[in-house]
């Protein structure tokens, strides 16, 4: 019996490498599955390359879908792809709608799934990348449930919701995930861009005193408690082959203000919380419009796939005591 195949699509993303790294290390003695993983930037992170060798890299333009036929010829048909590729910057959407409607929505990824003579690939579809959040939700009360009305506010919440639908119309076999705020140690290959509590703990370090918003919340999740409910999903399909039509919100099990957010990097380090200065997210022009409130109702994904999400406060703590990717690999 040939081993499963399982493609993550934006691999070297920050959501990409903790997923690419936690199958081959939870599964090296005896992997039941091949690995590969897409990249758009030229070439991979040699780190990346590095830590996990026996992990396929393939590079594909996600707008045109060129790149997807080498994936055919040289890696076959994948039983399972995770799709974690997106521009995931509001403002970035903003100044390019056509391109974040062209990355965001999965067209040419699903027409290639399609173009397979059996649909048995489950597709599981994120449209987040480090540090921001789902934003299909319009932000006027709290806790959202996957059945309320999404009234996106900006360009990138328009690309997910767009993405959501045509995953749903046009493939079927699949699930769609919604998560808030991803948090959580730094990947193998160290991604440019500060993470969220990784940038409020060297703030904070100096003695600098900075803005956060009060009036903004969130459900934070930690990064491994999303890796493992995507595994779990990858399980159930690779063994059970019952077809998925899921829609899960997979937001941590705390609502947080931006202000409670830094205040809990600081409880965990003992910086002096005064310098957290609490702002009205309305005092500052970001250049896009943010939902205030999109705190999520977590109960469906729990009921359905039996997880416990980490507390806000102990993701933290994981966070800022976490051994280095690096050194974790195999």
């Amino acid at each position: 019996m040939r081993l499963k195949r399982v493609l993550i699509v934006g691999g070297t993303g920050y959501l990409g490498q903790h997923l690419l790294q936690s199958l081959a290390i939870s599964y090296e003695a005896h992997p039941p599955f091949s690995l590969a993983f897409t990249y758009n930037t030229e070439p991979p992170p040699q780190l990346l390359l590095n830590a996990l060798p026996h992990v396929l890299p393939f590079h594909v333009d996600m707008r045109t879908g060129d790149g997807l036929d080498a994936i055919s010829n040289s890696f076959g048909q994948p039983d399972v792809v995770v799709n974690c590729a997106a521009i995931s910057v509001p403002r970035a959407c903003e100044l390019d709608p056509e391109a974040a409607m062209a990355i965001n929505v999965p067209t040419a990824l699903v027409e290639w799934l399609l173009s397979f003579k059996e649909n048995k690939t489950l597709l599981i579809h994120l449209s987040t990348d480090q540090g921001y959040t789902c934003a299909v939700y319009e932000g006027t009360k709290s806790f959202y449930k996957e059945e309320d009305d999404v009234v996106p506010v900006n360009v990138y919440g328009k690309s997910k919701v767009e993405a959501e639908r045509f995953v749903s119309a046009k493939y079927p076999n699949f699930a769609i995930l919604r998560s808030s705020i991803i948090y959580g140690p730094q990947t193998i290959a160290p991604l440019p861009k500060s993470l969220p509590i990784q940038w409020m703990d060297s703030v904070l370090a100096k003695g600098e005193a900075l803005d956060f918003f009060h009036d903004e919340f969130r459900c934070p999740v930690y990064v491994k408690d999303l890796v493992n409910v995507m595994r779990i999903l990858i399980d159930q399909w690779i063994s059970e082959h019952k077809q998925m039509q899921l829609l899960l919100n997979v937001g941590g099990p705390d609502r947080v203000s931006r202000v409670q957010m830094a205040e809990a990097v600081a409880k965990v380090r003992g910086y002096n919380t005064s310098l957290i200065n609490q702002v009205s997210a309305s005092s500052v022009d970001r250049g896009v419009k943010s939902p205030a409130d999109i705190s999520m109702d977590i109960t469906k994904l729990i009921q359905t796939l039996g997880v416990t999400p980490t507390s806000y406060a102990e993701g933290v703590t994981l966070t800022l005591y976490a051994i280095p990717q690096s050194q974790q690999c195999p």
